[in-house]
């Protein structure tokens, strides 16, 4: 039988070296404990931070919200009821629920069908880096551009020119908006917005139908100077002209020199009711209706002086808020397409191919294949614009004017106003970032649980 030696091969460990001595245990704790030591001394900054810049300030919102306007006293749950009883504030809750439904499902869908679209073009990188671009765009500045693009008037406003530019496209125009006539002209108003001649005319007879209320740099630009009315055969011939001399010095219902002819006015002749001849009046305002207009009164429809279409009311009370969700569409699509561009790059192509072998057109394989492998990154996409659009606040408070301001109201800008506003109540104020606080804590656990159930994949 040998016996081990010392230091041989088969000795023991001493005492103080094997692993269930005190010794042993002393070394392993002490190890251990340096390293959280070390641990918690590079935490401690970042946590002092975290405890001042959130967490103090949470709990004192939810402190604060219990307490009066003043923050002297007792308030209970009155600021809490002021939510749902105020209607300014019921407002900002309902427009609220419509940006989270709508603004990152759009987002969402139009960043899926820019990614899908452009993955197979050449040109595809330079298209996603346009659109990507308004990313780079601050929502000062992202609201401002937008001010400007649903100002009313035309001439500043980009949708309003395209608007009135289709409309004008498929609908004429007024010439004359406002033009009317004067007690001493031989017109009078003859309901719905027109004018009629104030007796019956008769064949071969010269009719003067003189108006005022237009501007003269507002007239046609291809105007002559009116020509007198001249009785004419047996049809009646007149002049419809601008009765306004510019400079003074012209007489009212004779033809000066300087007056210019209404070019393109509609003249109608009416007998009992009925349309039964109808002239355009020239570059010099003559018009000439047929002997069938004998006895007839004239009339110049309401169609010549409808005032001109100036485009739709973008920021009135019932399409600023989905104007304003299509301006944080135009920013954060962008976005969304290139998160979805990334998760598609990843998915594995013979999936895709196997799939168009088998017979299935390309509508299927998106449906069936590409949009279920992708729903892990459209529901990243979907819930990180979730939360973005709930303390939505920049677009909202930029945009909007300030006559339409409480219909885009939403809860962000409602903290602003009743925090800082002239009729400041900080309790009401934090009873509006205490509910927003709760409206984002579900969709943050939903995320943090989607994000460790990938984890484990």
């Amino acid at each position: 039988m040998t016996t081990a030696t010392a230091g041989g091969a088969g000795s023991a460990p001493p005492a103080d070296k094997r692993p269930g001595t005190k010794a042993g245990a002393r070394t392993r704790r002490s190890v251990t404990g340096t390293r959280r030591a070390v641990a918690a001394a590079f935490l401690l900054p970042a946590l002092v931070l975290l405890g001042a810049l959130v967490v103090y300030p949470i709990v004192y919102s939810v402190y604060r919200s219990f307490l009066d306007q003043a923050g002297t006293g007792f308030a209970g749950l009155d600021n809490y009821k002021a939510l749902f009883t105020d209607d300014t504030i019921r407002t900002a809750v309902k427009n609220n629920a419509i940006w989270v439904v709508f603004a990152p499902t759009v987002a969402t869908v139009l960043g899926l069908i820019f990614a899908v679209l452009t993955e197979r073009i050449r040109w595809g990188t330079a298209f996603k880096l346009i659109v990507f671009m308004p990313m780079a765009i601050s929502m000062l500045a992202a609201g401002i551009i937008f001010r400007l693009v649903y100002e009313q008037a035309p001439e500043r406003g980009v949708a309003n020119a395209v608007a009135v530019g289709v409309h004008d496209t498929f609908a004429r125009s007024s010439g004359f908006p406002k033009a009317h006539p004067l007690p001493v002209h031989p017109l009078k108003a003859g309901g719905g917005g027109s004018f009629v001649t104030k007796d019956a005319v008769r064949a071969g007879e010269a009719v003067s139908l003189p108006l005022v209320g237009v501007v003269p740099a507002k007239m046609p630009k291809d105007a002559e100077p009116a020509k007198a009315p001249a009785a004419s055969g047996d049809g009646i011939t007149g002049t419809a002209w601008l009765d306004f001399t510019k400079g003074g010095g012209g007489r009212p219902n004779v033809v000066d020199p300087k007056e210019l002819g209404l070019k393109g006015i509609t003249v109608e002749a009416v007998k009992d009711g009925k349309v039964v001849a109808s002239a355009t009046a020239g570059a010099n305002g003559v018009f000439t209706l047929p002997a069938s207009a004998d006895g007839a009164q004239l009339r110049l429809p309401a169609d010549n002086f409808r005032e001109p279409y100036n485009g739709v009311d973008w920021l009135g009370p019932s399409l600023v808020t989905p104007g304003i969700i299509g301006s944080y569409v135009w920013m954060w699509a962008g976005f969304a397409m290139v998160l979805i561009a990334a998760g598609l790059a990843g998915l594995p192509r013979e999936l895709l191919e196997a799939a168009r072998v088998d017979g299935a057109n390309e509508w299927q394989v998106f449906r069936r294949i590409t949009v279920p492998m992708l729903a892990p990154v459209l529901a990243v996409v979907l819930v990180t614009l979730m939360i973005n659009v709930l303390k939505i606040f920049d677009l909202v408070f930029i945009i909007a004017p300030g006559s339409s301001q409480d219909d885009a109201n939403v809860l962000a800008l409602q903290l602003y106003r009743s925090s800082f506003g002239t009729d400041a109540d900080l309790g009401v104020g934090s009873a509006i970032a205490v509910l927003l606080l709760l409206l984002v804590i579900p969709v943050m656990l939903f995320n943090i649980r989607r994000m460790r159930k990938e984890g484990r994949r």
